[in-house]
């Protein structure tokens, strides 16, 4: 059994830059159904709708996300800001060649533009409103999510969200057990159970939140086993 007491930061299979393309397909088809079957898309609207509640948009909102896989995260935000009548404009931003070409590659997709690029040298036509990640966070060290967060504040005009993973012995064997039971992709049943001994508890986020001048943040735990945190810029402007 792992000691949980601290964050590894042993390197997932998918961080490498030599996994094929068909693997990379299995594993976001896998991870897609993961966040519906568990709960995470919803989290993600979770951390939406509480950045949207203050603002009244006289424009499309312009929302990024940063690690952006599949793009099933971001399908879930245009549904769902199709069905408020809410225009927007969405846009994903991913370091890997082969998810950014997964993601160009779903018609489900369509009208969302999607960028290889790593997020802190990524080039945007207009300031975002809003940027989020989602399980994108454990894959860097504290002192790299420091720098994160600052990036985030400079470069969003309302705030942002993060959802991720807590790090908990109950998780990682329900998930170590599921994705050996279900999973048919090598990356999955490798990546998940280490997602969570690389994943956070609430005095992580706080050492980090604090770490970046931390007012105007949220640390809430969400099921099953996961982190929203959101920050917004104060005070409250119309847009």
């Amino acid at each position: 059994m792992p000691n949980l007491s601290h964050r590894t930061y042993q390197k997932e299979l998918l961080d490498r830059d030599d996994i094929p393309f068909a693997d990379i397909k299995r594993n976001m088809q896998e991870l897609d159904f993961i966040n519906r079957t568990l709960g995470g898309h919803n989290i993600t609207l979770q951390g939406l709708k509480r950045l949207l509640r203050k603002y009244q948009c006289k424009e499309p909102i312009n929302i990024v996300e940063i690690g952006c896989g599949g793009g099933d995260n971001l399908r879930v935000v245009k549904k769902w800001l199709q069905k408020n009548k809410i225009p927007a404009q969405l846009t994903g931003v991913d370091i890997n060649k082969e998810c950014i070409a997964f993601a160009q590659s779903q018609e489900s997709n369509s009208g969302i533009k999607f960028i290889e690029s790593d997020y802190r040298i990524a080039t945007f036509d207009t300031k975002p409103h809003i940027i989020f990640s989602s399980l994108f966070c454990h894959h860097f060290t504290d002192n790299e999510l420091q720098e994160m967060m600052q990036w985030l504040k400079q470069n969003s005009s309302i705030g942002f969200f993060i959802n991720d993973l807590h790090r908990h012995l109950l998780a990682y064997c329900s998930i170590k057990f599921l994705t050996r039971l279900f999973s048919k992709s090598y990356l999955v049943k490798n990546d998940a159970p280490l997602s969570v001994q690389r994943a956070f508890r609430k005095k992580d986020w706080q050492t980090i939140v604090e770490t970046t001048n931390g007012t105007n943040f949220k640390i809430q735990w969400r099921w099953a086993f996961r982190w929203l945190i959101t920050y917004t810029h104060e005070p409250a402007t119309t847009i």
